[in-house]
């Protein structure tokens, strides 16, 4: 390590965690900024469990700034999480840096828990926090312990989901007209979520094939339909294919009185898609890539709808060698 003079200043060039490690260089105009930034990289960046490493005493607030200016800005729901992580920092009373701990945070979850929030919402809360913590250390901006690693999360009760069967299906589009008519059948077609469907352009579709974009993984997905549905939604123009109608679509769910999950609304189209293609046999991973699951755990939890589910359990009990 050294500090040496240079033109119009000093420069300091520093290996803190020694001659293998990471090497800092960075110039200053006088020679007492040069040394009291050798000390901090001296205390803050270095491999010596017995150098006392100062407090970060940076706010939760200034942590998320930070956050959203390297990597939350080019999220697709940055903004949105930047709202929520401001929320949960003034829930957790707006603490500094080195008072984020385990402890604090389990304070914080048993609180939420009490105001009725779902064991599912603050866990992906607890994981947009730890994101932020774990952008930082990426970027060089965070130099203490990870605070949440090995936080464990809150157990979640599995949601229950329901789909409609095919007379269901039948009473629903009858009563349905125009453009959410057409939105309905290309969820129920595709698997699409409501908000793929309604922004589908004329220009996504190609040779019988639609093609999402703006997806909820980032991804585009391209799901093939058959030629009586290309021909009633596909307008000829390359602009907007259908109106805003989710309000309306929702409107005439509800009036069918469905025994549905409390909460579900078009989101029943995807999972009653995703339900009767496994009924008729279809293949758990060929459903993956057509709903577009990151992993095919979150497309198991259609898997005993098909046909050939446990079947073993039929010839391979007991009382069937009997």
């Amino acid at each position: 390590m050294s500090i040496k003079s240079i033109a119009n200043g000093y420069e300091v060039d520093c290996r803190p965690q020694g001659r293998n490690g990471k090497r800092y260089r960075k110039r200053f105009k006088t020679k007492a900024e040069a040394q009291q930034y050798e000390r901090h990289l001296m205390a803050t960046r270095n491999s010596k469990d017995w150098i006392d490493k100062p407090q970060d005493k940076r706010s939760l607030t200034e942590l998320i700034e930070l956050w959203f200016y390297h990597h939350g800005q080019y999220l697709k729901r940055g903004i949105r999480d930047r709202a929520i992580l401001d929320m949960v920092n003034e829930e957790m009373g707006f603490p500094k840096a080195y008072q984020i701990t385990a402890k604090r945070f389990s304070e914080y979850r048993a609180s939420a828990l009490a105001k009725g929030n779902k064991p599912s919402t603050i866990n992906r809360n607890a994981n947009r926090l730890s994101s932020v913590f774990t952008a930082l250390i990426k970027v060089d901006e965070f130099h203490a312990q990870h605070p949440l690693k090995g936080i464990s999360r809150l157990k979640e009760k599995p949601t229950e989901m329901g789909f409609l069967s095919k007379s269901e299906i039948i009473q629903l589009l009858s009563v349905l007209k125009g453009d959410h008519l057409k939105v309905a059948k290309v969820c129920l077609s595709t698997g699409a979520r409501w908000g793929e469907a309604e922004k589908l352009r004329g220009s996504d579709i190609v040779n019988g094939t639609v093609t999402f974009h703006d997806t909820k993984n980032g991804k585009n997905r391209s799901i093939p339909i058959t030629p009586e549905l290309h021909e009633e939604i596909y307008t000829g123009h390359n602009g907007r294919l259908f109106k805003n109608c989710y309000a309306a679509f929702y409107s005439m769910l509800r009036t069918q009185n469905f025994d549905l999950p409390k909460g579900q609304g078009a989101h029943v189209l995807r999972h009653t898609f995703a339900s009767h293609f496994m009924m008729n046999g279809g293949n758990i991973l060929t459903l993956q890539k057509i709903l577009g699951h990151g992993t095919v755990m979150q497309t198991m939890r259609y898997s005993h709808l098909s046909p050939d589910f446990l079947s073993e359990a039929l010839t391979l009990n007991p009382l069937s060698t009997i």
